[in-house]
């Protein structure tokens, strides 16, 4: 069954990480997705570029409406994604909870619709 883990996470807290900080940090990450890729678990995954490169639409009586940057305004935003492909919800928690990301912020757990 496939799940999307989604890393949510302070951006501001994580662009603003010392270096040797940041440095652990990506060595996690890349341990992280070599155990998936170990696992046979992982399908893709991409980190995201910061928020203030994002746009947000929307569509009002069928014209479309851009704003600069996330729509909501959170503590937490989406910093990246794993798409994975395990037995069952409990391997997708096991998984959610190895991520390094959940020791800063929090990782959603959804099944994907097939």
């Amino acid at each position: 069954m496939k799940y999307l883990l989604l890393n949510c996470m302070n951006e501001t807290a994580m662009l603003n990480l010392p270096k040797e900080e940041a440095g652990r940090m990506h060595a996690d990450y890349l341990a992280y997705v070599e155990a998936m890729r170990q696992a046979g678990v992982l399908l893709a995954n991409h980190g995201l570029q910061p928020t203030s490169r994002a746009a947000t639409v929307r569509v009002s009586d069928d014209e479309p409406i851009i704003v600069d940057g996330p729509f909501a305004e959170t503590k937490e935003q989406l910093g990246g994604y794993f798409l994975i492909d395990v037995p069952d919800r409990e391997a997708a928690l096991s998984w959610a909870a190895r991520c390094p990301g959940a020791r800063r912020g929090s990782v959603e757990v959804r099944p994907v619709w097939e």
